[in-house]
């Protein structure tokens, strides 16, 4: 049996509990929120669709209710606002979690969790120190979402399957993020290359700016919350993406945040680089060789977090 736990019924939570039902992903799914009515509308009407898709039950719950849970993910906080950083958030955000570590640990102590809520860097490191859970078994979702606008926004410009982009977005799940252009492909075709070597019948395509790139991947959650108040559907299907993998028989490469012990430089932060996510939990990193331009943006966002870090109370 896959048994889920979700806590926070807001719009992310709901429709990552909305997406594992019609994928067909879990068996069980406890929704649990501090606001018990919100959990119960949300589950109810998810349930109600259910004799469509593959059998599961979805119901809300306290923490008592996740007592088996193979996967607990956390999307619980207060929502970003136009206009501010997610780490504007922060403080307010680690109390929260802060609150609810020992209350779920108690009852899940041997699941995997997923951090979604925001700052998610900073959360995951706070989970990390706080729940005296293996670290293996926190992953935050960092910069798996902004490596999925990457791959998107290529896909467009090429008119290409976007499982045929393999590029990434590493670092901090915020404004200090950075793409490692050295290592973007195209089915293998450096990226830097593609505009000579993709023959397109169709016509020759744009030069490729890469710094309007980084800018509309790092601007593109804004720019979502300025023109629909939230951002829930791209999230919700690349925590999904996480939730499969945990569940799979065999590991997968994914940008999530997990804490750092010394890799490129980096020790005592979480953030995204190349992870190995499987059954085991985040289990280990695949250390892609940078150039020393990009291990310098990886460091630089690394002192961008533990600048937050040192002004927050753990």
């Amino acid at each position: 049996m896959n048994k889920v736990t979700i806590i926070g019924t807001g719009s992310v939570g709901s429709t990552i509990a909305y997406t594992l039902t019609v994928t067909g992903l879990v068996s069980e799914i406890v929704m649990i929120d501090v606001n018990n009515e919100r959990a119960l509308g949300e589950a109810l009407d998810i349930r109600q669709g259910t004799p469509f898709c593959s059998p599961c039950s979805v119901y809300a719950g306290s923490y008592r209710d996740a007592e088996g849970s193979s996967i607990v993910i956390i999307t619980s906080g207060i929502a970003r606002k136009p206009g501010q950083t997610r780490l504007d958030l922060a403080q307010t955000n680690v109390n929260i979690t802060k609150s609810i570590i020992p209350e779920i640990v108690k009852y899940a102590p041997d699941a995997n969790y997923i951090i979604v809520s925001n700052p998610v860097d900073i959360l995951t490191y706070v989970f990390c120190k706080c729940s005296g859970l293996p670290e293996r078994r926190i992953i935050g979702s960092g910069t798996i979402l902004d490596t999925a606008r990457l791959r998107s926004r290529l896909s467009e410009y090429y008119r290409i399957n976007q499982q045929n982009v393999h590029a990434y977005v590493m670092g901090e799940h915020g404004d200090s993020s950075f793409i490692p252009w050295s290592i973007a492909n195209i089915s293998n075709v450096p990226l830097a290359d593609c505009e000579n070597l993709i023959v397109n019948t169709d016509g020759i395509y744009p030069e490729l700016n890469y710094d309007d790139l980084e800018e509309y991947v790092r601007k593109s959650g804004a720019r979502v919350i300025e023109r629909k108040g939230a951002t829930f559907y791209a999230i919700s299907v690349s925590v999904c993406h996480i939730v499969k993998c945990l569940l799979s028989g065999i590991d997968t490469t994914m940008t999530v945040s997990t804490m750092m012990h010394g890799e490129y430089g980096i020790d005592d932060v979480c953030l995204s680089v190349l992870s190995i996510v499987g059954r085991e939990g985040a289990h280990g990193k695949i250390l892609t060789p940078l150039t020393d331009d990009e291990v310098a943006k990886l460091r630089h966002s690394a002192n961008c977090l533990k600048d937050i870090i040192n002004n927050i109370v753990i």
